[in-house]
C-alpha cells in the first residue's frame, strides 16, 4: 500500500483545527478547576458544576440563563423550521416576475450585519409594536425572524437536488397533490429538515446581539448574555462550567441529528428507487 504523503494542505488544515479547538478545550479544562482561578489549571473537580453554592446547579441566576436559552432555542426551532419549510416549498414552486425578488429577500437576514438587525428589531418592538410583551416574547420573535432564512436556504438546496420527478411519478400513480407532498416529498426532505433543526437550535442558543437588544433584565438573560456579563466581571469558573454544559448539549443534539439524517437518507434513497421503478 502506498503511504499517503503529508502535504501542506493537510498541515494547514490540522493547524487550523488545533487553533480553533484549543481555546474551547482550555475553557472546558478551567471549568474543572477546584479553585477560583480562571487563568491557571488547578486540580480537577466538579465544584463549579454542582458542588459549590455558586455552581451551575445551585446558582439561580445561572440556572435561569440556561433555562431561558434552552426554552428560547427550542421554541425558535419549533416555529422557524415549519415556517421556513413551507416558505421554501412555496418559493420553489413560485413562477412569476416577483419570484426572484422574493428569493433575494430571503437572503437579507443572512447578509445583514447582526447589529443592524438587532437595532431594527429593538426599534420595531419599542416604537411600533408596543403591545408585544417585552423580554422573552420579543426575543422569540426576533430569533424566528433571522433564523427562518437558514431553513429556507437548506430546504431549497435539498428541493433542487430532488427535482420534480418523484412527485410527478406519484401523481401519475394516482396520488393527490397533498398525498404526493406528505408521502413522497416530505420524507425526501427529512435530512434537510433535521439539519435545519440543529442549525436553528445552535444559532439561537449562540446568539448574543439580538438577545441582548431584546432582553429586559435578569429574567430574560440567556447564556451568551450571562457569560459576557460575568466574564467581564472576572467571575468564578462557574461561567466556564455553564458554557461547557451548553457545549455538551449542542454536541449531543448534533450527534442525534447526524444519526437521524443518516438513517433518513438510507430510507429516502430506497423509497425513491422503489417509486421510480414503479413509475417506469
Amino acid at each position: 500500500m502506498r503511504r499517503r504523503r503529508v502535504g501542506p494542505l493537510m498541515i494547514i488544515t490540522w493547524l487550523y483545527v488545533v487553533w480553533s479547538l484549543a481555546p474551547v478545550l482550555i475553557a472546558v479544562r478551567i471549568s474543572l478547576n477546584s479553585g477560583k482561578s480562571r487563568s491557571t489549571f488547578q486540580s480537577p473537580s466538579f465544584r463549579w458544576y454542582w458542588e459549590d453554592a455558586a455552581s451551575v446547579w445551585k446558582d439561580d441566576a445561572l440556572q435561569t440563563a440556561l433555562a431561558n436559552t434552552l426554552k428560547l432555542a427550542g421554541l425558535t426551532m419549533l416555529i422557524a423550521v415549519p415556517l421556513g419549510l413551507a416558505m421554501a416549498i412555496g418559493l420553489q414552486r413560485w413562477r412569476g416576475r416577483t419570484s426572484r425578488a422574493a428569493n433575494n429577500l430571503m437572503l437579507l437576514p443572512l447578509v445583514t450585519p447582526e447589529i443592524v438587525l438587532g437595532v431594527a428589531l429593538f426599534l420595531v418592538f419599542t416604537e411600533i409594536y408596543t403591545s408585544v410583551p417585552r423580554g422573552f416574547t420579543t426575543q422569540l420573535l426576533g430569533h424566528v425572524t433571522f433564523t427562518v432564512s437558514f431553513v429556507v436556504i437548506i430546504v431549497r438546496g435539498r428541493l433542487i437536488s430532488i427535482g420534480d420527478h418523484l412527485e410527478e411519478a406519484a401523481r401519475d400513480l394516482g396520488a393527490t397533490r397533498l398525498q404526493a407532498l406528505r408521502l413522497v416529498l416530505l420524507p425526501q426532505l427529512g435530512p434537510a429538515i433535521f439539519a435545519s433543526l440543529i442549525v436553528v437550535f445552535a444559532t439561537s442558543a449562540d446568539d448574543f446581539v439580538i438577545s441582548q437588544f431584546l432582553s429586559t433584565g435578569a429574567s430574560s438573560e440567556t447564556v451568551p448574555i450571562k457569560i459576557y456579563a460575568s466574564a467581564r466581571a472576572a467571575a468564578t469558573p462557574a461561567v466556564n462550567a455553564l458554557a461547557t454544559v451548553m457545549l455538551v448539549i449542542t454536541l449531543l443534539a448534533v450527534a442525534v441529528t447526524g444519526i437521524a439524517v443518516r438513517a433518513l437518507r438510507g430510507r429516502s434513497g430506497a423509497g425513491a428507487t422503489d417509486l421510480t421503478s414503479m413509475s417506469i
